[in-house]
């Protein structure tokens, strides 16, 4: 695909082909369920809803809930077997089959995300292992996987990507200069985080910079501003093809190599290591590689900064072996970490050591707001990228579902900074 830009992060061109949108998505069947399994679902299922800080109205059958965000079930009998069936996939499914809505579908799921170690009572927790779903070995992180991972993702259209992301082409968490925002602040707050990661690495003149997940190649084209000598690497095609063209389109081609690389094949040494919102693609069973990889290439006393969403540990301990709708839909093969587990991981398989650590959860709810509101707006124009109304509906409920995770503090996002232990004194008493 030949890919052109009109200024920053914008992509188009009168006569360029439209990348197709993917095959028709199909809203998911309601899937077998035993009857015995379905009436005991059922039970539990109104009995949770009907303890929740909702209004559920169940089709005919009247309404759940003790008051607050509304939803209506329009197909009672195929959500609760949807649900009895998978879980939270089959809840997830039955949105995407028009089984049930919201006009405020990240209020409702806010609720939800509060509400979650309560939604199933304590003696089902305990035998999660005996009815979670168990995430499918194709989905495990080896070298391979990982590249089919990234492209079902990030391959999907870089014009999709452009329809809800600001100029600057940014798929992270920004940070705001206050809070609520509006989006005509979402550039600069975007800017405000790469700077942050980039002051946090000391990146600037003659810095050897890697980049461990290129996105769009904005943090690269801002750090080579600075004098940087950027090597950075991604598994996705589409995104390489497009941070090329605006790395060219900046004038920094001579500073800025962009790899098709997997972190585990990086080679060389580097003053400074900087990876946004990666480490969620890396796999729990590989983050002694990943971070072993970082310690590798950083040359005697330099700096690694990360961006990650991260999660309670208990809570990441609880889930990390259940197979989810994100998982099933979103991001295959990803997991996200703990503080803790960053913190231990790095201290037993390297000599690095975190020395700061700060969280910005209630900025990534905003920005996923926007993109939403955003995504909305535009919704006629990803029609006419050839992506369906139950792909659309998918998209919506993922970027509502992430929302009410930060809104609820279910999810966090954290930026770190890593030294060799020799260099931790430095940072000593920062965090």
């Amino acid at each position: 695909m030949t890919t052109t830009t009109n200024g920053a992060g914008d992509i188009g061109g009168a006569d360029r082909p439209v990348t197709a949108g993917p095959a028709p998505l199909a809203a998911p069947a309601v899937p077998p369920c035993s009857r015995t399994r379905a009436a005991v679902g059922r039970l539990l299922i109104r009995r949770a809803l009907d303890r929740l800080p909702l209004q559920v109205r169940m089709g005919p059958e009247g309404t759940l809930g003790r008051g607050g965000p509304a939803m209506a079930v329009y197909d009672p009998a195929a959500f609760e077997r949807r649900i009895a069936a998978e879980g939270l996939i089959g809840f997830g499914e039955s949105y995407l089959a028009g089984e049930w809505d919201a006009r405020d579908p990240v209020a409702v799921l806010t609720v939800l995300a509060g509400h979650v170690t309560a939604l199933v009572p304590a003696p089902l927790q305990r035998l999660r292992g005996l009815w979670a779903a168990r995430r499918p070995a194709a989905d495990h992180n080896t070298p391979d996987g990982s590249r089919t991972n990234v492209r079902r993702h990030y391959d999907l259209s870089n014009e999709l990507f452009a329809q809800f992301l600001d100029p600057t082409m940014t798929y992270s968490s920004a940070v705001f200069s206050a809070l609520p925002a509006g989006p005509d602040q979402l550039a600069a707050a975007q800017h405000r985080k790469i700077d942050m990661l980039l002051d946090l690495a000391a990146v600037g003149p003659g810095t050897r910079l890697l980049e461990i997940g290129t996105g769009w190649g904005e943090l690269a084209i801002r750090a080579a501003r600075r004098g940087a000598r950027v090597v950075t690497l991604t598994l996705s095609r589409e995104q390489r093809e497009l941070a090329l063209v605006r790395v060219a389109a900046a004038g920094l081609t001579d500073l800025v190599e962009v790899r098709l690389c997997d972190y585990r094949e990086a080679e060389g040494s580097y003053d400074a290591i900087v990876s946004v919102e990666m480490i969620e693609a890396v796999g729990a069973e590989y983050w002694p590689e990943y971070f072993a990889t970082l310690d590798r290439l950083l040359a005697p006393g330099g700096r690694v900064a990360l961006q990650a969403i991260t999660m309670p540990h208990e809570r990441m301990l609880a889930t990390r072996d259940t197979y989810t709708w994100i998982h099933k839909y979103i991001f295959p093969g990803g997991m996200l970490p703990s503080v803790r587990v960053v913190e231990e991981t790095a201290r037993r398989h390297t000599g690095l050591r975190v020395i700061r650590c700060e969280g910005y959860g209630a900025h990534y709810a905003q920005t996923l707001r926007l993109w939403r509101e955003r995504f909305a707006e535009r919704a006629d124009r990803v029609a006419a990228l050839g992506f369906d109304e139950t792909f659309r509906r998918m998209w919506t409920f993922y970027l509502a579902y992430c929302e009410a995770g930060f809104a609820s503090g279910y999810l966090d996002v954290h930026q770190f900074l890593l030294t060799s232990r020799t260099g931790a004194a430095e940072g000593a008493g920062s965090r």
